[in-house]
C-alpha cells in the first residue's frame, strides 16, 4: 500500500476497528440498542400468529385480567387475599390445571383481622371485640386452603437487600454437561420468599424478576437467576417444570473456549428451549389478545365457559400496562402468557451463541474489502460495494427471521460499514481535494481538467521517476512571426492582445481533444497525447486538433478584419504552421522548488518541432511524419510532400501535408492529386529530373495545389542536376534548402 493510499485508509481503519471494540463489548449498550430496534422491528413487520396452545400442549394459557369491571367490583388493586382466594376456587370450578400468581407474597395481608386487634381499644368493651377478630378466619389462610385444592405457582423477588429467611425451592436446577454453566446467569445476594404458609402450599415458586434490555424494554424472557453461586429457576422455568411433572429443572451448558460457558437450552417436552448464554429466551410476540384474556369480575360472576378455562394455565399480575414490549406496552401477566405460548407452541426466537461474533467477522472482512475498494477503485466502488453489502445483510437476516425464527443482527454492522464508509470517503475527499489543489497548481495551464482529477485521484500516473511512451508531439508556431510584430510595433499592447485571442482558442482546441500543453510562448506552443493518460488514438486525435486549429485560425483572422475594416492601416494576416510527430519519448514529471512539471523528450519532439520549422516552405499548414499518417491515415487525406533528412540524428523521413477529412480523401481532385504526387517522388528518387519537371507542370495546374511546394521542388531539381546525388543515394534531400 502506497504512503497516500495509508493516509486515506488510516481513519476508516480507525473507526472499522472502534465499531468492532463497540459492538463486541457492547460499550455503552450500544450494540443491544441497534439489535433491539432491528429485533423489534422484525416483529412489527411479521408478529408471531396467535395459535391456542392447548391442540398442541394440551394447555390452554389465560390472562386473568385485572380490568375496569374487575377493579370495580374487588376494590383496587392489591386485592385482599380472601378475593384470590375466591377466584381460585372459580378456577378449580372451570377446570383450571394451575394458577399463576405473579406478584409478591412476601407479607402477611394488611386486612388480616389479627391485624386489626392492636387497633381495637383497650377495655372491657372491647375484649368481645379483640375476641372476634381472633376467631376470624385469616385471608392468608384462606387462601392457602384454595391453593391446596388448585396448583398454584408464587413467586419470589431476588435483590441486594436482606432476606428473613432462606428459600424453600420446590425443584432444584440441575446442568447437563462437565462445566459449570451459570456463570452468565445474572446473580444477586439474596431473595423475598412468599410467607411461610404461601410458599409452602405452592406447587412451585421461581423467582419474579424480569430481563430489560438498556433501553427499559422487555424481549426476552428469563429462566434461570442465581442466589449466590446457587441457581435457582425463574417463574416461567417453574411453570414448565409443573405442567411437565418433572422433579427438577434441567438446562444444557456449553460454549466452552473463548466463547465462555453459559446455558444452551432449557429441556421442554421433546425439544429443547433455546437460550442466551444467561439463561434467557426470546419472546415472539403476538400482542394482545382476546381469545387469551378472561375478566375476573367475569368469572366471579359465573360469566365465563368452563371450555374456556378447562386445563389452562391461568396467570394473574398486577395491573397496568407498564412494560414496553416490541409492539407496544403491555402487562405484566401478558408477557408471561406469551413466554408460556413461545415455549409451548414452539414459536419462540432464536439467536445463535456463534451470531455475534461471526457478526463481528462479517463487520470486519467487509470493512476492510471496502476499505481497499475505497483506496483503489475511489469513493463510487466503495460505496457500491457498501450498499449492496448491507443489502444483502438485510435481505440475508430478514429471511431467517421469517422463516426460521432466527435473529441476525445487520443494523449494527450495517451502520458501522455506512460509518466507515462515510470516514473514508470524507477522508478520500480531502485527499483528492488537497491532490486537486496541488496538481492543479503545478498542471492548471498544461493539462486538461479531466487529466488533472485522475492525477489527483493517482498521482503515480505522473510517473516520477519516467517512462517510455509512444506520444504524438504537436508544434504550433506563427509564420513570419517577426514581420507580424513589426507591423505592431507602435501598438505593442495590441499584438499581444490579438496573439493571446488566438492563443487560446488554438490551446483550447487542443486540450479538449486530450492533449497534455508542453510549452507555450508568445508565439507558439507544442503539446502531446498519450501521456501522462493513456490514448490508443493519439495520433489521430493530435490530427483533429491541427484541423480544428486551422478552422479556429481563420475564423480568427476573419474576426480580427472585421473589427479593424474601418480603419487605415492594414492588418496582416497571421498564418501558422504545425507539425506533427508520433514515436517513442522519455515522459516523466519533475519538482522544481515546489513547481510540478510533466514533460516529454525525444526523438518525436525533436522531428515535430523541425516540421514546425519546415512547414511555410510547403504551402499548406499542417504536416506530419510519416509515423503519424501510417497512425490516422483512415480518418484524414495526407498527401506526402518530402522526403528529407529531418530526423533527430539525420536520418530521412518522408513528410505529408494533412489536407482534411475522409470526405477530401474521397474526392476525385485529390485521387489525382495523390497520383501526381507518388510519381513525381517515384521520378525524383530514380532521378528523373526532366520527367519529375513535367509531372509537377502537370499537376500545379489542378485546383488546389500549392504553388509554393512545386517551387520548391524544382528549385531542388535544378540543384541536385548541378550536384548529382550519386547511384547510392536514398532519395532524402540534403541539405536543405534555404
Amino acid at each position: 500500500m502506497k504512503l497516500s493510499d495509508k493516509s486515506i485508509a488510516t481513519f476508516p481503519i480507525f473507526v472499522l476497528m472502534l465499531s468492532v471494540l463497540l459492538l463486541g463489548s457492547d460499550f455503552g449498550h450500544v450494540a443491544t440498542r441497534l439489535r433491539g430496534m432491528l429485533f423489534d422491528a422484525y416483529q412489527n413487520a411479521q408478529p408471531r400468529t396467535y395459535v391456542d396452545t392447548a391442540a398442541r400442549a394440551g394447555y390452554s394459557v389465560r390472562v386473568l385480567d385485572v380490568d375496569a369491571a374487575s377493579l370495580a367490583r374487588f376494590g383496587p388493586w392489591p386485592w385482599p387475599r380472601s378475593t384470590l382466594a375466591a377466584l381460585l376456587g372459580k378456577l378449580k370450578q372451570k377446570g383450571a390445571a394451575l394458577a399463576v400468581l405473579a406478584f409478591p407474597l412476601d407479607g402477611p395481608d394488611p386486612l388480616s383481622p389479627k391485624n386489626l386487634v392492636a387497633q381495637t381499644p383497650p377495655g372491657p368493651a372491647g375484649d368481645a371485640a379483640r375476641a372476634a377478630l381472633e376467631t376470624m378466619l385469616s385471608p392468608d389462610v384462606a387462601l392457602t386452603n384454595a391453593m391446596a385444592h388448585l396448583a398454584t405457582a408464587t413467586g419470589f423477588v431476588l435483590g441486594a437487600g436482606s432476606a428473613s429467611r432462606p428459600l424453600a425451592l420446590r425443584a432444584q436446577v440441575a446442568f447437563i454437561g462437565t462445566k459449570y454453566p451459570f456463570g452468565q446467569v445474572p446473580a444477586f445476594a439474596n431473595a423475598s420468599p412468599a410467607i411461610a404458609p404461601l410458599e409452602r402450599m405452592s406447587a412451585g415458586v421461581g423467582a419474579l424478576n424480569l430481563t430489560l434490555d438498556a433501553d427499559g424494554e422487555v424481549r426476552r424472557m428469563p429462566l434461570l437467576f442465581r442466589v449466590g453461586d446457587t441457581p435457582v429457576p425463574a417463574l416461567t422455568a417453574e411453570i414448565l417444570r409443573l405442567i411437565e411433572h418433572e422433579p427438577q429443572v434441567v438446562v444444557r451448558g456449553a460454549f466452552g473456549g473463548l466463547l465462555g460457558s453459559g446455558i444452551a437450552g432449557l429441556n421442554v417436552r421433546d425439544f429443547e428451549l433455546p437460550t442466551e448464554p444467561d439463561g434467557s429466551f426470546w419472546l415472539a410476540f403476538a400482542g394482545k389478545r382476546a381469545e387469551r384474556t378472561i375478566s375476573a369480575a367475569a368469572l366471579d360472576e359465573g360469566g365465563v365457559s368452563g371450555a374456556r378455562l378447562a386445563n389452562a394455565i391461568v396467570v394473574l399480575a398486577p395491573p397496568g400496562e407498564s412494560l414496553v414490549t416490541p409492539l407496544g406496552t403491555s402487562t405484566l401477566a401478558n408477557v408471561y402468557a406469551e413466554a408460556l405460548e413461545n415455549v409451548l407452541t414452539g414459536s419462540a426466537l432464536r439467536r445463535p451463541v456463534a451470531a455475534g461474533p461471526l457478526e463481528l467477522i462479517f463487520l470486519t472482512l467487509f470493512g476492510v474489502a471496502g476499505i481497499l475498494l475505497l483506496v483503489r477503485f475511489g469513493v463510487l466502488w466503495s460505496g457500491v460495494f457498501t450498499v449492496v453489502v448491507v443489502v444483502t445483510a438485510f435481505a440475508v437476516a430478514w429471511y431467517l427471521y421469517s422463516a426460521d425464527h432466527m435473529l441476525i443482527d445487520a443494523l449494527g454492522p450495517s451502520v458501522a460499514l455506512g460509518l466507515m464508509f462515510a470516514a473514508g470517503a470524507a477522508t478520500r475527499g480531502y485527499h483528492d481535494a488537497r491532490a486537486r489543489s496541488r496538481v492543479r497548481s503545478a498542471f492548471a495551464q498544461t493539462l486538461p481538467l479531466s487529466v488533472v482529477d485522475q492525477i489527483a485521484r493517482n498521482p503515480e500516473i505522473l510517473a516520477p521517476d519516467g517512462v517510455n511512451r509512444t506520444v504524438s508531439y504537436l508544434c504550433c508556431g506563427i509564420q513570419d512571426f517577426d514581420v507580424l510584430s513589426d507591423s505592431f510595433k507602435d501598438e505593442p499592447a495590441a499584438l499581444t492582445q490579438m496573439l493571446r485571442r488566438l492563443l487560446v482558442a488554438l490551446v483550447e482546441e487542443a486540450i479538449a481533444r486530450g492533449a497534455t500543453l508542453d510549452h507555450i510562448a508568445v508565439d507558439g506552443f507544442s503539446a502531446f497525447w498519450n501521456a501522462p493518460l493513456d490514448d490508443t488514438l493519439h495520433a489521430v486525435h493530435a490530427c483533429e486538433a491541427a484541423s480544428a486549429m486551422i478552422d479556429v485560425l481563420a475564423k480568427t483572422n476573419a474576426a480580427i478584419a472585421q473589427e479593424h475594416k474601418d480603419e487605415s492601416k492594414t492588418i496582416t494576416r497571421i498564418e501558422i504552421g504545425l507539425g506533427i510527430a508520433t514515436g517513442e519519448a522519455f515522459a516523466g514529471g519533475i519538482n522544481i522548488h515546489g513547481r510540478t512539471s510533466y514533460s516529454v523528450t525525444g526523438g518525436s519532439t525533436f522531428v515535430a518541432r523541425r516540421i514546425q520549422q519546415l512547414s511555410a516552405q510547403y504551402g499548406t499548414s499542417v504536416i506530419v511524419a510519416d509515423a503519424t499518417r501510417q497512425a490516422a491515415e483512415r480518418g484524414f487525406a495526407f498527401l506526402e510532400v518530402d522526403y528529407i533528412a529531418a530526423g533527430a540524428r539525420g536520418e530521412p523521413i518522408k513528410l505529408h501535408a494533412l489536407l482534411g477529412n475522409p470526405v477530401m480523401r474521397a474526392s476525385p481532385k485529390f485521387r489525382a492529386m495523390l497520383t501526381f504526387h507518388e510519381h513525381i517522388f517515384h521520378s525524383l528518387r530514380a532521378q528523373q529530373w526532366n520527367k519529375a519537371r513535367e509531372l509537377i507542370e502537370q499537376c500545379r495546374r489542378l485546383s488546389g495545389a500549392s504553388q509554393k511546394l512545386y517551387d520548391l521542388h524544382l528549385s531542388r531539381i535544378a540543384l541536385l542536376q548541378q550536384n548529382p546525388p550519386g547511384r547510392e543515394w536514398d532519395g532524402a534531400f540534403r541539405p536543405i534548402s534555404e
